[in-house]
């Protein structure tokens, strides 16, 4: 599946959840640190695939680290079933939880995953549609 794809079906996914998302894709550690940074206040959730930054980027982990919402890591690949050098995420401890090695269905599962922790932590009653970026 290409991004749009992937993008279209978690877009429809959210609309059944009654959730909102904003999609992002970037190669730039330093592009996807500041969208981290700023998506408190905008969104309830963060579900991120931080590709190869997940190994390499202490920044990216402070920030999600500092952000102050639920952050559900995830992968296309199992990253336990790669090279050993993949199977330690920088990441993974101040994330909420990790999802990986389901292909593009990872997308849909982090979603619901996002939908899910925001759902037991919204005040009761609260009914406007949730955001996840």
């Amino acid at each position: 599946m290409t991004l749009a794809e992937i993008e279209a079906a978690v877009r429809k996914r959210a609309s059944e959840l009654g959730a909102e998302v904003e999609f992002r894709q970037s190669n730039v550690e330093g592009e996807l640190v500041g969208w981290v940074q700023e998506a408190s206040g905008r969104f309830s959730a963060i579900v991120l695939n931080a590709a190869a930054y997940t190994h390499t980027s202490i920044a990216l982990r402070d920030a999600i680290a500092a952000v102050g919402l639920p952050v559900i890591e995830i992968h296309l690949s199992n990253i336990h079933a790669r090279e050993e050098f993949r199977h330690r995420s920088l990441i993974a401890p101040v994330c909420r939880g990790q999802i990986s090695g389901f292909g593009c269905y990872s997308y849909i599962l982090g979603l619901e995953a996002a939908v899910s922790v925001i759902g037991r932590s919204k005040p009761a009653g609260e009914c406007k549609p949730d955001r996840v970026g």
